[in-house]
């Protein structure tokens, strides 16, 4: 083998060592875990005249480990109560589950927690988010869209809290 030819297969082993060792983030697959609609005050709520709706959204995500080597579940859970504002009655209630599976692979040890908590939900809110306006129009309701949700802001929230937490209970107690 020619030095040229050697150089050239040395330069190639280099390129798929440096590719081995590239992080993945891949989205494997999406599933419903839960989904429920609730109308209770239906038929009437559709007849009442100065409908003034409020919302209220709570979010939840969890995530873990699965069996297999580099995958992580990510959920989303969203319960999204809508009430008239004028007689405080509930016009609907959806709640729905959505999660996925996720390929993470050469990713550092710490950057995992942004990316499971930032990275995975963000790519994973727009398909649940439109599972909730297809839902509310089903629903025979105009479609719910929720706002955008800034991931990266509620996951520096929640370290900002734990970290005082902890400077809390290390705190000498007088």
């Amino acid at each position: 083998m020619s030095e040229e030819q050697k150089g050239s297969a040395a330069a190639g082993q280099g390129q798929g060592q440096q590719q081995a060792a590239a992080p993945v983030f891949r989205l494997q697959k999406m599933y419903l875990k839960d989904l429920s609609f609730e109308s209770p005050t239906a038929p009437e709520i559709f007849t009442e005249q100065g409908v003034d709706p409020k919302a209220d959204v709570q979010l939840k995500l969890e995530n873990r480990k699965l069996d297999s080597a580099d995958q992580y579940e990510v959920t989303i859970k969203i319960t999204a109560t809508v009430t008239n504002n004028k007689t405080g009655k509930n016009m609907f209630i959806v709640e729905v589950e959505h999660g996925a599976v996720f390929l993470l692979q050469n990713i550092p040890p710490e950057h995992m927690p942004a990316v499971l908590a930032v990275e995975c939900p963000a790519t994973l809110f727009p398909f649940t988010r439109q599972i909730i306006s297809q839902t509310t129009a089903d629903g025979g309701f105009m479609p719910f869209l929720m706002d955008p949700v800034n991931f990266l802001a509620l996951y520096e929230n929640s370290r900002k809290q734990q970290q005082q937490q902890q400077e809390g209970a290390a705190a000498p107690q007088q």
